[in-house]
């Protein structure tokens, strides 16, 4: 009897269906995955991309990435495929693709990695991006779709669109958006697309505008201008903000710089050369914490603050003990001993320690930028140093306003005779005066470490700014010296663009010499019988 030929076909497929399903499970098993990326043509390659970024797989991610970067290989002699950590020397540190686990150094030769091209390279840029959408970290797919903005192409562009609807967040819902209308205007000449781009200031956006207002099209070109025309108009806001920004972030360094030589200059009528070498050496205050206190610059940059102060200020007394109390009513031979005093102090730092400049290492949380939009973003340690400049000040208001102190400092400002048959003691109120601004000017070299190179020379950028800044403000006045170091410090911002560094600070000081020469006391004088006689 024969067994029908149809009930063969059926048993055969039965015998055969476990072994097919296996088959099928172990194709999208994770050797599977990596084989096939391995082993695949240029055409193929992007079917295998998309299976691989939608297998699932935690390792995935990792895969694409090390594929390009050309960091994916094979070993030869196992078939095995491996992550390239490091690529430098004659053996290589690999990793295992699948596990992730490190499998120590082998010989680049018996390593062949697998070919990756520029086309497979954008198109990995995008296909990564639309995985890290999925992401549930809000900055991995605020950064994802910021990404790509003009790397959406025809593989892409129904999932990104797909995904705007899905987005709960706003913000990225936007980004996205401006990332489809791209590629429509760009691809597609899209006219409705130009009104999504209209408010946007990434750069990615203003060239996608640009080239449609290059179309042949009317109805294309007329949008475009009038959406470019309206980003023009931001751009300008936002240059000017800019401006403003970088010019209060130099004022609040001239008003550190200055605010201590107010004192000592308004007090005792010192003119001190050596002003910038005490900022110098809070600079290095902070450079010599760090090396005390290695791999913790935020822990060093805070007791920076003190300890430049201190440092700055027994420098300040030494230096008015020694020399300054022997020369009082001399005010030439004191300004040629302090210069003097200068050249000592930045000579002895190139002995002791070194003629070199010093990078002092900024803490993270003064590191970046804090972004605003496309076309703003502000650096953050000149915000902190801006903000510590405010501090500073409104500390020093209040011990001029709210202690003995300050009242002393300011009856002998005014008539230091007087002052001294009321039972003031001067001299004690000189020295204390000349720590107090010394101190400052250390606090004022902790804060210039955050925005320069520390060396010996740092102070003599400052020391004549300084002069400025108190002459134009008024000697001795607080008031004068926040209003006229920031205002000094944004003029010369507005003036470099155009005029150049050198001209704008000439084109500054002959401001200041017609100013004088109009009001020869500065802008917040000194009242009092003593002041006006």
């Amino acid at each position: 009897m024969s067994i029908p030929r149809w009930l063969t076909l059926l048993l055969i497929v039965l015998l055969t269906l476990p072994a097919a399903t296996a088959t099928a499970q172990q194709d999208t098993s994770a050797e599977a995955l990596l084989e096939q990326l391995a082993d695949a043509s240029p055409r193929e390659t992007e079917s295998v991309i998309k299976t691989i970024a939608t297998s699932g797989h935690e390792r995935a991610r990792d895969w694409l990435d090390a594929y390009g970067n050309n960091r994916l290989s094979r070993v030869e002699d196992t078939g095995q495929i491996v992550i390239v950590l490091n690529n430098r020397g004659r053996d290589w540190e690999v990793a295992d693709a699948v596990t992730g686990e490190n499998l120590g150094e082998m010989s680049r030769r018996g390593l062949d990695r697998i070919a990756v091209n520029n086309a497979i390279r954008r198109q990995l840029e995008g296909v990564m991006a639309m995985m890290d959408l999925y992401d549930s970290n809000l900055d991995v797919r605020e950064a994802a779709a910021l990404d790509l903005l003009g790397k959406v192409d025809d593989a892409i562009v129904d999932d990104v669109t797909a995904r705007i609807d899905e987005e709960p967040n706003a913000d990225i819902r936007n980004r996205l958006e401006q990332a489809v209308a791209i590629y429509q205007v760009e691809e597609q000449g899209s006219v409705a697309a130009v009104d999504v781009l209209a408010g946007s200031l990434h750069p990615r956006a203003r060239a996608a505008l640009n080239s449609a207002v290059a179309s042949e099209d009317p109805a294309l070109r007329a949008p475009a201008e009038k959406a470019l025309g309206s980003i023009e108009q931001k751009l300008k806001m936002n240059k000017a903000a800019e401006t403003l920004y970088f010019g209060l972030s130099l004022g609040s360094v001239l008003v550190l710089a200055a605010i201590g030589l107010a004192i000592t200059f308004g007090v005792m009528g010192v003119i001190n050369m050596a002003h910038g070498e005490l900022i110098m050496l809070g600079a290095y205050t902070t450079w010599g914490m760090q090396q005390l206190l290695p791999g913790q610059p935020g822990l060093a940059l805070i007791l920076s603050i003190p300890a430049g102060f201190l440092v700055a200020a027994l420098a300040g007394i030494a230096i008015e003990r020694s020399v300054i109390q022997f020369l009082k009513g001399r005010p030439l031979e004191t300004l040629l001993a302090t210069f003097g005093i200068s050249l000592i102090l930045q000579q002895l730092v190139r002995t002791v320690i070194s003629p070199q400049n010093r990078t002092v290492v900024s803490p993270e949380w003064m590191s970046g930028s804090l972004v605003i939009n496309d076309a703003l973003s502000l650096t953050l340690n000149r915000l902190y140093v801006l903000a510590f400049a405010l501090v500073v000040f409104a500390a020093l208001m209040l011990i001029m306003r709210r202690t003995r102190l300050g009242l002393e400092v300011r009856a002998v400002t005014q008539n230091r005779a007087m002052a001294r048959s009321m039972g003031i003691k001067a001299t004690r109120v000189d020295i204390m005066t000349f720590a107090l601004g010394s101190g400052v000017a250390g606090l004022a070299g902790v804060a210039l470490s955050q925005l320069t190179n520390v060396g010996p020379n740092l102070g003599q950028n400052y020391i004549i700014d300084s002069f400025m800044v108190v002459v134009f403000g008024g000697v001795g006045n607080l008031w004068g010296t926040l209003v006229a170091g920031l205002s000094l410090g944004t003029i010369n911002q507005l003036l470099e663009p155009w005029a150049g560094a050198v001209l704008a600070k000439i084109i500054v000081l002959v401001f200041i010499i017609l100013f004088i020469q109009k009001r020869p006391k500065g802008l917040f004088p000194q009242k009092g019988r003593a002041a006006e006689a």
